[in-house]
């Protein structure tokens, strides 16, 4: 039998028909939507009279324009956000879905509550109108960002007309080392890489390092595959998946979990099996990252410099490289450690989950951030939160002064509503450093949670690894 990857595993599972041209119609098991696009994709169906195919089968929730304020409700921040929330509540329950609405204990990040209630499951193809769909590949599932367009056609027909992508492999052998996270694994790949690394590509994460990762860090390093411009990501599900995903709320049960458990031990890749591409990558290499410049491609360790340009790496212009230099105000060979900070948030769908917030934790614990810093931690859904409270998470981030919000997507992306200042300085868990992205000319820097931890008490961009208890 022909050796396949895990990649035409899946798309054979769920290709309906080959549309010729390299193209398949594809059967879509999962449809989870949000208040910024969900309520565009309903509306628009409903206007042409056609029903939602499968209602038990789309999940919608408030997380993209919701406030993240305590004692928060419909009213936004956002000019004309309460519209985008009320329309979408209303379009949910006219169309009989499930809604993690305001209030919600299970509401939250889309890309959080889905793996946590057990929506994603391996081998089941899922969509989402947002880029970082690529998420929840972590779990073993074929799942990637659409529009709101395809999103309705989904809603009306379970099922896509998409253009096969090509296959890639990225191994990383070896072990990370101690204080190095999947947030800076996803970094140091896309800086290896670059932001066009995999376009066009279907990315398959393997090798011991990845096999190392618990199934949050393994959802962070699927989340930035969009970064490289990669059509989604996977990781083959393991023991580690099935025991994460047992007795979640929308996993199956009994029999049917006997069943599931059986199935999805024959998702992986064959031996054998050949992809388009495939990179090496040695874990011991990879070290504390930050971004430095407008585009997560452009980051590197927190030891070192802010690099001249190169041009042989094909990662963009020398205009665009001094563009970046000039937007970030920084300049070649100007060390990334001690450069101060304005501003320090932890969130997004990247790093907000319970194992995140545990880990800034400890690097805060007893320790205070540093006078005229702004701190904010949002945790990634209302269960991330009330789990946090319930280990005490909340009062060391309280006591170190960091704000404590409710769950949502906040300040991971500027959309007219809360940001931070003018040309201020953030380091950020977030998966996107474009220009204005967390405000005006904000100046955001990437790194993971224990970084922005460490850099929120120093006052600068700080190595976690000098705090860590």
């Amino acid at each position: 039998m022909l050796a396949r990857t895990l990649f035409e595993k899946l798309w054979d599972l769920h290709r309906v028909a080959d549309l010729g041209d390299g193209t398949g119609l594809l059967l879509i098991d999962r449809i989870l939507l949000h208040e910024r696009t969900g309520s565009v994709a309903l509306e628009s169906l409903r206007e042409a009279g056609r029903p939602v195919m499968a209602p038990g089968h789309v999940f919608v929730t408030m997380d993209h324009i919701v406030d993240t304020l305590p004692g928060r409700g419909d009213a936004t921040i956002m000019p004309t956000g309460t519209q985008f929330i009320t329309a979408t509540r209303a379009a949910a329950q006219g169309a009989g879905l499930t809604l993690f609405d305001i209030g919600d204990p299970r509401q939250g990040i889309v890309h959080v509550v889905s793996p946590e209630q057990g929506i994603v499951l391996p081998g089941l193809s899922l969509v989402c109108p947002d880029s970082h769909t690529c998420t929840q590949g972590a779990l073993g599932a074929l799942a990637w960002g659409i529009g709101s367009t395809e999103a309705e056609h989904a809603l009306a027909t379970s099922t896509l007309r998409v253009r096969r992508p090509r296959t890639m492999r990225i191994r990383i052998h070896g072990t990370l080392g101690a204080g190095v996270t999947a947030k800076d694994l996803a970094l140091h790949l896309i800086a290896r890489l670059g932001s066009a690394g995999a376009s066009g590509h279907h990315l398959e994460f393997a090798g011991t390092a990845v096999e190392a990762l618990d199934i949050e860090g393994r959802l962070t390093l699927c989340n930035m595959a969009t970064e490289m411009a990669a059509f989604s990501a996977v990781i083959a599900p393991d023991d580690k998946t099935i025991a994460y995903l047992e007795g979640r709320p929308y996993a199956p049960k009994g029999a049917r979990w006997e069943a599931a458990v059986a199935f999805w031990r024959t998702l992986h890749s064959d031996a054998g099996a050949t992809f388009d591409r495939e990179h090496h990558f040695d874990a011991a290499e990879v070290a504390p990252m930050v971004s430095w410049g407008t585009s997560p491609q452009q980051a590197a360790p927190l030891g070192a410099t802010v690099p001249p340009f190169d041009a042989d790496a094909g990662r963009g212009t020398q205009g665009a490289h001094d563009r970046a230099l000039d937007y970030m105000a920084v300049g070649e060979g100007q060390a990334l450690a001690g450069l101060l900070i304005d501003a320090a948030f932890i969130g997004s769908c990247t790093n907000a989950r319970l194992s995140d917030l545990r880990r800034a934790a400890a690097i805060l614990k007893g320790r205070h951030v540093a006078p005229g810093v702004k701190a904010i931690c949002v945790p990634g859904s209302t269960r991330v939160k009330a789990q946090a409270e319930a280990e005490g998470l909340d009062r060391i981030f309280r006591d170190a002064g960091f704000e404590w919000r409710e769950a949502g997507c906040s300040m991971c992306f500027f959309a007219g509503g809360e940001s931070f200042g003018h040309r201020q300085r953030v380091i950020t868990s977030t998966n996107r450093n474009f220009e204005s992205r967390q405000g005006p000319e904000t100046r955001s820097h990437l790194a993971s949670p224990e970084t922005v931890a460490a850099s929120a008490i120093a006052g600068r961009i700080t190595d976690p690894r000098e705090l860590a208890a």
